[in-house]
């Protein structure tokens, strides 16, 4: 795969060199922090837009209201208080529902808990931080390098998954949970959007069939995070990269983050021929590994 055209630089690369300038007094800090903004507001637009359901125009509202139409209500306070409560509900559910750490206890706690969806869209509407943008980061990143057959591992409500078959890519979703990947069936039918979607409990990925494969803040999640990359290893295709981010800090409210230690992961991503050749080291810390061609 060959990179095309593409004169535009990734958001945490052009950041960095934004605050460069700021460091060396060649612009202030005000201008910085204003042309920052101005940066940021340009990939929010691109996640805005293809989130909107149609005759929405604030994403907050539009998020509200899909997921209030799918649970025939109409009281968006409700809805919006329970996604506010929703990470919270996650921590008790955890404790409650996973006495030991185990994949099938783990995986029985994705499959059957439903609060994962307002979690997921409420941190989607950017209410809370931008960090979801990272999808668009991937976008660009995608679209640069040519790429078409797109794989959202741990696709959770299926945002990302929307971005990129909007922008016409073939889309494949893979989850664990049926409670997500229904939902994320149900957004993409209400938005006229094709996808393949893999509920990893009972099917495998096909062997080489895709050119590009996010993990975002998935592999945290995992009881056995080396298996997948052996897992991702064997559905990318010779050449193709895999987009993620492998946060291992702590979090006293998400119970579930049960991998801190990533290194064993990176070994394995290095074992199977894989080489880092991107690295977001200023803004959100993802990082891109392409497969041997």
């Amino acid at each position: 795969m060959k990179q095309q055209e593409s004169s535009e630089k990734p958001l945490a690369a052009q950041l960095r060199e934004l605050w460069a300038l700021a460091d060396t007094q060649e612009i202030t800090r005000e201008a910085a922090m204003v042309e920052q903004e101005l940066l940021l507001d340009g990939y929010r637009q691109v996640w805005i837009q293809a989130l909107l359901l149609n005759g929405e125009s604030d994403l907050t509202h539009s998020i509200l209201t899909e997921i209030a139409r799918r649970r025939g209500t109409k009281d968006l306070i409700s809805v919006q208080q329970r996604c506010q409560r929703a990470v919270q509900s996650l921590k008790h559910a955890w404790h409650e529902k996973v006495q030991t750490v185990d994949a099938s206890n783990v995986e029985r706690f994705y499959d059957q808990t439903t609060s994962f969806i307002d979690e997921l869209m409420w941190w989607h509407t950017l209410n809370e931080d931008d960090t979801p943008l990272a999808y668009v980061v991937a976008l660009k990143f995608a679209t640069a390098y040519g790429v078409r057959e797109i794989l959202d591992f741990g696709s959770g409500v299926g945002s990302g998954g929307i971005l990129f078959a909007k922008r016409g890519f073939a889309v494949t979703l893979a989850d664990v949970s049926s409670v997500l990947l229904d939902f994320c069936k149900w957004r993409f039918t209400q938005r006229g959007l094709v996808a393949r979607f893999i509920d990893l409990k009972a099917q495998d990925i096909p062997k080489q069939s895709l050119d590009f494969i996010t993990a975002m803040d998935v592999f945290e999640h995992l009881t056995d995070p080396v298996d997948a990359v052996d897992i991702l290893d064997d559905a990318l295709k010779p050449g193709g990269y895999i987009f993620g981010r492998f946060a291992g800090e702590i979090d006293p409210d998400r119970p579930m983050h049960i991998v801190q230690d990533f290194q064993p992961v990176f070994a394995r991503f290095e074992e199977k021929g894989f080489r880092e050749v991107w690295k977001d080291d200023w803004l959100w810390g993802h990082q891109v590994f392409q497969k041997t061609a």
